[in-house]
């Protein structure tokens, strides 16, 4: 059985970066799963659980979360007539296969491989975000087949190999293409059960060596339960403070964060 003096340590960590996760997400309207990776990733290896495949337990685990978070905020989008169900059903083949995809390769490859596409997609969004422009287009409406499932395609598996909900990589190519940006982060909330259910599915069927008590397959139940607590309770208050305050520059202030963090990741692959 576990010791308390061991599960402690895990539960402050985690009761911290569902705080944060859900602060951020409120705010920044960024997905939580490019938060919770890294800072799980972080928090494992920190405790002593740096295992050969720590990388599979804090994506596999990030995803769990994301069903939740993500089923709770496509609702809500739909609620305020938002969500362009039209895009989201056309998608949501290619999302899910290519996300079962993803999981089968993810567990397949070692857990630095895994560190090494997070450091290099996280950066490459993080520069997005701080340098990108919004009114940059590729074209006016949203493509068809074959480009349309392409598209989906790689959002689905970039994203279960990642650990997030798609938003990161959907919401950019569906402004691209002419979704006025509310539209489309109101429908890349839908992607996010999309992409996490299959993946998650297949975590559970995966044994991860040198994982943390209480680990079912890949996914971590303690780290699961306390982030979906935290973050429910605290992604509120970030939302108040994005009413409060002009997000823009804070916005920038994460890109250099994630940037930051995604370097050190690759970092510790390189060296």
């Amino acid at each position: 059985m576990t010791e308390l003096s061991t599960l402690l340590p895990m539960l402050l960590a985690l009761i911290v970066i569902g705080g944060f996760a859900g602060v951020v997400g409120g705010l920044l309207g960024v997905g939580g799963g490019i938060v919770l990776v890294p800072a799980f990733f972080y928090a494992f290896t920190a405790l002593g659980y740096g295992g050969g495949q720590v990388m599979q337990v804090c994506v596999a685990t990030s995803l769990a979360t994301i069903v939740v978070t993500s089923i709770r905020s496509v609702s809500a989008h739909h609620r305020k007539g938002a969500v362009d169900w039209t895009v989201l059903k056309s998608w949501g083949p290619w999302l899910v296969a290519s996300s079962a995809v993803g999981v089968f390769v993810a567990s397949r490859v070692p857990s630095a491989a895994l560190q090494a596409v997070f450091g290099v997609l996280a950066g490459l969004a993080g520069l997005w975000m701080a340098f990108g422009r919004d009114s940059a287009r590729l074209g006016q409406t949203m493509p068809g087949e074959p480009l349309r499932g392409a598209m989906a395609s790689g959002v689905g598996f970039f994203s279960a190999l990642m650990g997030i909900g798609g938003g990161t990589f959907g919401v950019p190519l569906m402004t691209l293409f002419g979704m006025p940006i509310h539209r489309a982060v109101a429908t890349a909330s839908g992607f996010g059960v999309l992409i996490a259910v299959p993946a998650v599915l297949g975590f559970l069927m995966v044994r991860a060596e040198g994982a943390p008590p209480w680990t079912l397959g890949a996914v971590n139940g303690p780290a699961f339960l306390v982030v979906i607590g935290t973050t429910l309770m605290t992604t509120p208050w970030g939302v108040r403070l994005a009413h409060a305050m002009n997000p823009k520059p804070l916005k920038r202030a994460f890109a250099v964060f994630l940037t930051l963090v995604a370097l050190n990741m690759l970092r510790k692959v390189l060296w």
